[in-house]
């Protein structure tokens, strides 16, 4: 149970996570460098060796792996990461976040905004992070049940199989448009840049490359279609088990305007991104293949860090919450995976909760 921190505590707290942060800028150099460009060379083997090995029929399995794999590495360790700035400081135009776009419809300027700015601010504050069930999915008991939500099971499955897809329409806030709170010209602006990403991407995947097979473009089509869905089952399960599990909190607007003049102090922020984020346990493997979004504490925390670092500064960061008492939420994938489903499920059914059940600790404000 995380006790609730003073405001002195959360001064302090906010100092201890700065003064780590500035720690791990000041020794940012070649080892980073180094590693973010043998990542994206890997990468690319991978997209070679998966393009090539579609014109041996009997090699598609092998094919569509090594895609697949190119795909979910350029997504979460390189594509995730460079746009949000982790690797600016190294001056290499091709890992710039003002210029890089990545191997997905959602176009990189839409994703910046939606993303590194609204999500990674506003993380799960209700009625402000809109990453809370991305509009579709019922993922906190105070988001108001209707019976729309009966289908949460069903509508988690279809944005796991389609979550790229879902993630370039969530801008475009169509449950706000339902609701009539949001008009459908506002979407105009971002019409243009979905569709050109969508045409690029679809050109790439279901045109070009199969073309270039000659006889045997079916086979790479469904190899394509193949490997981008299994990019967007990992991308989808490892998000969500970054958010979602048992242990991931919310908040009120309220609570968050701890500040004297009403805004959220550092220290709160900090202590927001914390609870509000779970990190799954695991080996290299799953680190890279994640982007290291395994460590999601350490990520909502310093998301312009590069996310190497983040194994490295983990026990640290819990050591520091143990202190402050806490909760640092974290466990093996699969166990992850089982809360969020659970979640997910218990969620689409009408509340069970009585007037007189005590309100979670995470949705009180902090004492004064």
């Amino acid at each position: 149970m995380n006790q609730r921190l003073t405001p002195d505590q959360l001064e302090a707290f906010g100092r201890e996570m700065d003064a780590l942060r500035q720690r791990i800028v000041a020794d940012l150099g070649e080892d980073d460098a180094n590693y973010i460009r043998g990542v994206v060379k890997r990468q690319q083997q991978l997209e070679v060796l998966g393009r090539a090995l579609f014109y041996l029929p009997p090699a598609w399995p092998l094919a569509v792996a090594a895609l697949s794999l190119s795909k979910i590495i350029e997504n979460m360790e390189i594509g995730h990461n460079v746009m949000h700035g982790q690797y600016d400081w190294m001056g290499d135009p091709h890992l710039n976040s003002r210029i890089y776009d990545w191997d997905n419809v959602c176009p990189g300027e839409q994703w910046k905004y939606s993303h590194n700015y609204i999500h990674h601010t506003f993380t799960n504050i209700l009625g402000k992070d809109r990453d809370i069930g991305y509009g579709i999915l019922r993922m906190d008991e105070d988001q108001k049940w209707h019976p729309y939500y009966l289908g949460n099971p069903v509508y988690a499955v279809l944005l796991m199989l389609f979550f790229e897809w879902g993630v370039a329409m969530h801008d475009l806030e169509v449950e706000n448009i339902v609701k009539g709170t949001r008009k459908l010209e506002e979407n105009k602006a971002l019409h243009a840049g979905i569709m050109r990403k969508v045409r690029r991407q679809a050109l790439k995947d279901y045109v070009l490359f199969p073309a270039l097979t000659g006889p045997f473009f079916p086979l790479t089509l469904a190899g394509n279609a193949t490997a981008n869905l299994v990019r967007n089952i990992w991308a989808f399960n490892i998000i969500f088990c970054g958010h979602f599990p048992a242990g991931a909190e919310t908040f009120s607007e309220e609570e968050c305007a701890d500040g004297p003049d009403g805004k959220e102090t550092r220290g709160h922020w900090y202590y927001r991104q914390v609870l509000g984020s779970a990190n799954i346990s695991g080996g290299p493997l799953l680190h890279v293949l994640s982007g290291n979004l395994s460590h999601q504490i350490e990520h909502h925390l310093f998301p312009d860090l590069p996310a190497r670092r983040y194994p490295q500064i983990a026990p640290e960061v819990r050591e520091i919450c143990e202190r402050y008492g806490i909760d640092y939420t974290t466990g093996p994938l699969r166990k992850q995976l089982m809360s969020v489903a659970r979640k997910i499920c218990r969620l689409a059914l009408p509340d069970r909760r009585t007037s007189e059940a005590p309100e979670p600790v995470a949705q009180q404000p902090l004492a004064a």
